[in-house]
């Protein structure tokens, strides 16, 4: 018989074998409120044995992942020190096999917590496309994005605020706020590409078409805006009627392979091609270059893989069995800054520029999780308490992966031979050059 005092030690034991150390750099709390671990380190809370049995068949992100979600597992205090201090050992982001000693031992601590039993079920919150085809197909790009961006446009407006843009910000200063940060970016690429009045812009993956906006009100451009999310088109419509510029702007649900309506003056690309494959970048180059006139420019604005596994946003051979491909960007494929140079020179386009933008990333996910935080209730209301969770754990995740260095975002420039690049950087502001 398991004395409930003994609870804390032994669940210790158990996450120590699946984070690869000896000595935890979390404070546990069981459910029989006992507790284990370091003092004064971010608190871990195993709410019921169902949360082991997870753990126990799948030792490692996931099995914790499915926990929380499920809410079987918290993190009551720090979240983003509890994620820091999970990933410390590097146990989660790079894994190594358990070894048939520290199985049969996570078996035993298991044991002696009466935590043995069959796989739980997922959480309801879990995807699985394998009914949609081969991977990086139309229908199964299709089911992937609409995974996850048709949630709700009241969802995302709660966690994007106004300005309705998902992609890195750029913080010119760090206290001018959210809405400040995503225009300033909008502005930038547009400096970038250098528009002017009756050009005629492709935007790849235009969400809810506030990049559109900008670009159409701000340097009179027509813009056609693409993306594979209906909720996003129908949003994004209303946007441009209540702007005024239904005469300028178009928004279709398109993949941008069937994209024939080119040639472009201008082509953005804002957080679309993380969602294209290492398999189809090649193509994608290819696609584009096609939809350029000789001498316009691309500007895609990318996350970029540096080292590791990513929680599972990673090129890697099978990143399937992760929590981000589980649960937040199915399919979803961070290439290197380098794969994605070589692809954009491959298909005959000049780089013309890149610019590294990790720092204002961690600046503008926090942004959200603040926001996403602030309205919990609301977010609950809309879309349930298990994909709320989702989306809390998916957002610290993803700011730890920035801020720690793990993954970059950049903005490559590049040009279809035909034109003059410039001698400098005339996007910059003049305070800059």
């Amino acid at each position: 018989m398991v004395r409930t005092s003994e609870a804390a030690p032994r669940l210790a034991e158990m996450l120590g074998i699946v984070l690869g150390t000896d000595r935890i750099p979390v404070r546990l709390r069981a459910w029989d409120g006992s507790e284990a671990g370091p003092h004064g380190a971010p608190v871990v809370e195993i709410r019921s044995r169902r949360a082991l049995r997870r753990i126990l068949w799948s030792p490692g992100q996931l099995g914790l992942s499915r926990a929380y979600v499920a809410g079987e597992l918290d993190l009551p205090d720090d979240v983003f020190a509890a994620v820091a201090a999970l990933t410390s050992t590097g146990q989660l982001t790079d894994p190594v096999p358990l070894t048939a000693r520290r199985r049969r031992r996570l078996l035993r601590a298991a044991a002696g917590l009466r935590a043995l039993g069959p796989r739980p079920g997922p959480p309801p919150e879990e995807v699985d496309l394998g009914g949609y085809g081969g991977q990086h197909s139309k229908a199964r790009d299709a089911a992937a994005v609409s995974h996850h961006y048709d949630l709700g446009n009241d969802f995302y407006a709660l966690v994007l605020g106004p300005s309705m843009a998902y992609s890195c910000a750029v913080w010119d200063d760090p206290s001018g706020g959210l809405e400040a940060a995503q225009e300033a970016k909008h502005d930038l690429v547009c400096r970038k590409l250098g528009l002017r009045p009756g050009m005629r812009v492709l935007d790849l993956g235009c969400g809810w078409g506030s990049f559109a906006l900008h670009a159409a009100r701000c340097y009179g451009t027509d813009v056609l805006g693409v993306t594979l999310s209906p909720e996003q088109a129908a949003l994004g419509r209303e946007r441009v009627s209540a702007a005024g510029l239904a005469d300028r702007i178009e928004i279709r649900v398109q993949d941008y392979r069937d994209v024939a309506d080119g040639p472009f003056d201008a082509v953005s690309s804002i957080g679309m091609s993380e969602h294209v494959g290492n398999d189809q970048i090649d193509g994608y180059a290819a696609r584009l270059h096609g939809l350029l006139r000789p001498g316009a420019r691309l500007l895609n604005h990318a996350i970029a893989r540096r080292t590791g596994d990513l929680w599972g946003t990673g090129a890697t051979p099978d990143h399937s069995g992760t929590f981000m491909d589980r649960y937040v960007f199915p399919d979803t494929e961070v290439l290197s800054l380098t794969r994605m140079i070589g692809a954009l020179e491959a298909s005959g386009l000049e780089v013309l520029d890149v610019e590294a933008l990790r720092p204002h990333y961690g600046l503008t996910i926090r942004a959200w999780e603040r926001r996403l935080v602030e309205h919990w209730p609301e977010a609950v209301e809309l879309v349930g308490e298990g994909r709320a969770r989702v989306w809390r754990l998916y957002l610290v995740v993803a700011a730890w992966t920035f801020e720690s260095g793990r993954q970059g975002v950049n903005q490559v420039l590049a040009q279809r031979s035909g034109g003059t690049p410039p001698l400098d950087r005339p996007w910059r502001a003049a305070a800059d050059r």
